[in-house]
């Protein structure tokens, strides 16, 4: 059953209620909508900023908020878009739109005051709630009926939709797996591989903000294995079935299922994605891990990856479908470790007769495999009497 308003944390604090007051929230010409309407409908905390819309124009927009006390920031004017901040507590403000004109990157949009016409504009039903500022819903295109029943629909036609926007596509999928239980509505899912091959336009770093944000969902498996039968990601079968392995041993982690998408060749993924430098090498320490655990090498993985060889063993078992034997050991002696930095260094070597250079370094290698072998146990003396002078 919908009710008839909602109930949530944020909407009962003094600095959004003061938000809503300034900008006529009680003659229903501002109200909230998106992201924290639907997840408080489904009793999930918000995941981001709270968003509004409302029928006022941008400039009128400052002028309220500023006088009511509230900083003003014209961060979208193009779109109609104001940030308003007041305490710790931000509010993105857009006026009531229509589009006028798409190209399937961008739309042209004018201003206007009809909240049914703002809600078409939208892509998928239940992104199209809105509620008043004493919670009460307003639902002019059936969006909550939607979410509840876990449906992922497109407004109007989803090929339509598409072709205004062809990021909708990935979003598509994105919201099927955090709203609608890896369940794909038809008509959205066929519109989705029709428009395969027509989404070069699409930019690499809008597709890759995507993605990040659908890889650090609890379950996306399903989810990138139906992206990759209509053509949208390149996911061989064996790394579609190691992504399910990883998720049905609890995996979550995003990083990790970089590592699993295109182990040995995350630089082409990153250039695919665009994705950030430290991103990639979070991925690359784990995947650098997981290599290791592979071959049984666990202090060498502990040693040079430290906390990423937690998520690499997750991702070496879900690659090589370990037994839950071999996991439960490899976990024990992963934990039973006591990494540290090695206790010697060139100054200790150079003290007892090494000169610097390659002889050095080679014997500070063979010191340090030393050390990790024995499980980190030798010491520095046992260490320094290990270490032959020239």
């Amino acid at each position: 059953m919908i009710p008839e308003r909602i109930e949530a944390e944020w909407l009962s604090r003094p600095e959004v209620q003061a938000t809503f007051a300034a900008l006529d929230g009680a003659g229903g010409r501002t109200r909230a909508v998106g992201g924290v309407v639907r997840d408080s409908l489904i009793g999930r905390p918000p995941s981001g900023d709270i968003d509004m819309a409302t029928e006022l124009l941008p400039v009128a927009v400052m002028q309220r908020a500023r006088a009511a006390g509230i900083a003003a920031y014209p961060t979208g004017l193009e779109h109609g878009t104001v940030t308003l901040r007041l305490g710790e507590t931000t509010v993105e403000v857009t006026t009531l739109r229509r589009d006028v004109a798409t190209d399937g990157r961008r739309a042209e949009v004018a201003f206007g005051t009809d909240w049914t016409a703002d809600a078409a504009r939208r892509d998928f039903t239940l992104n199209a709630l809105y509620c008043h500022a004493d919670g009460r819903l307003f639902d002019p295109l059936g969006g909550a009926g939607d979410l509840l029943d876990g449906r992922v629909r497109f407004i109007g036609a989803a090929g339509q939709r598409i072709a205004e926007d062809g990021l909708r596509v990935w979003r598509f999928f994105r919201f099927s797996a955090s709203h609608g239980g890896q369940n794909f509505d038809p008509e959205g899912l066929a519109a989705c591989r029709a428009a395969v091959g027509r989404l070069d336009h699409i930019s690499a770093e809008r597709i890759g903000s995507e993605m990040l944000r659908l890889l650090a969902l609890p379950q996306v498996a399903r989810t990138l294995a139906v992206m990759a039968e209509i053509g949208l990601l390149a996911l061989p079968a064996e790394r579609a079935q190691a992504l399910l392995r990883y998720e049905a041993l609890g995996g979550q982690g995003r990083e990790a299922r970089l590592a699993l998408l295109d182990a040995g060749d995350l630089d082409r993924l990153q250039a695919r994605w665009r994705l950030s430098r430290a991103v990639i090498e979070a991925a690359r320490r784990i995947d650098g891990a997981a290599a290791l655990l592979a071959e049984g090498r666990t202090g060498w993985a502990a040693y040079r990856f430290g906390e990423a060889a937690v998520e690499g063993l997750a991702v070496a078992a879900a690659r090589q479908a370990w037994p839950r034997e071999r996991l439960a050991e490899t976990a024990r002696e992963l934990a039973r470790l006591p990494v540290a930095p090695l206790p010697v260094g060139g100054q200790d070597l150079m003290a007892r007769g090494f000169a610097a250079g390659p002889e050095l370094g080679a014997a500070l290698a063979r010191l340090e495999t030393l050390w990790v072998e024995s499980g980190f146990t030798l010491d520095r003396e046992a260490l320094l009497a290990q270490a032959e002078a020239p």
